[in-house]
């Protein structure tokens, strides 16, 4: 089903870039759906529909950015397999609760949906800490309480999504141990499963803006591509700040509208 509006070329430059931009951003931080969902809104489009599309059009940069840590992944098959089976049931509780439930429930709650992203983009440091402690103190590998963390975490993901990736980093390195990196690669696949079955839901049973689609995908599938090879050299302290004063002030503009 379609669902867009009629954008000017300005705006459709815009989105283009917001998903370059989101797909940088998620390959150094995550939270790129913060940039790119609030100018979806700002061109006219319903917050329903541009979560919709925001959600398939992101999905070349999920794939760009397990590519990119491709290395990372070798040995964690059966680990990947397990967990995405958490990613995946979530992804298809929170798409279908974002599809059945009436679209004024998603409008209240998405302002603090924005909030949480940003408290846990800000607080990210000290969850890697925790993790650091965690890991140093002993854990589990892939049991029960992974999976079902991930599950719950793809219940967020398939709803909303926005610092899905900051949670499963977080819970990740809490629960199996590992190197950062590796981590980081492995939460890339849970992201991109999870993406990928929320974006086959939509395709089937939600209205979709073709052209958001299109014109994120193509954005976000550069942005991951320069994410991985040159964001990493930007410091996070730098960016992070901007991008929760920024969320924040999308937060606020989404309560007052």
């Amino acid at each position: 089903m379609a669902a867009g509006v009629s954008l000017t070329a300005l705006e459709a430059v815009t989105i283009a870039l917001a998903g370059v931009l989101a797909g940088a951003i998620n390959a150094v931080l995550g939270s790129g759906t913060l940039v790119t969902f609030p100018v979806l809104i700002a061109c006219g489009y319903s917050p329903v529909v541009a979560n919709v599309s925001n959600n398939i059009g992101l999905v070349p940069g999920t794939i760009g950015g397990v590519v990119g840590y491709r290395r990372e992944l070798a040995g964690q098959g059966a680990r990947a397999r397990t967990l995405a089976l958490g990613s995946a049931s979530g992804a298809a509780l929170g798409g279908t609760l974002l599809l059945t439930l009436p679209s004024k429930v998603f409008d209240s709650v998405v302002p603090v949906l924005v909030v949480l992203a940003c408290a846990l983009l800000a607080f990210q440091p000290r969850l890697i800490r925790v993790v650091a402690e965690r890991r140093r103190a002993g854990a589990n590998d892939v049991g029960f309480t992974a999976v079902a963390v991930t599950f719950v975490a793809g219940i967020y993901g398939g709803y909303f999504g926005a610092a899905q990736g900051i949670i499963l980093v977080a819970v990740l390195g809490a629960l199996v141990p590992d190197a950062i990196t590796r981590t980081t690669a492995l939460k890339n696949v849970l992201v991109g499963v999870n993406n990928g079955v929320a974006a086959l839901l939509f395709l089937l049973f939600a209205d979709v803006a073709w052209e958001v689609v299109v014109l994120i995908g193509a954005g976000s599938a550069v942005g991951a591509v320069v994410g991985s090879s040159v964001g990493r050299r930007v410091p996070a302290r730098v960016l992070r700040p901007v991008f929760v004063v920024f969320g924040l002030s999308v937060a606020a503009y989404l309560v007052a509208r």
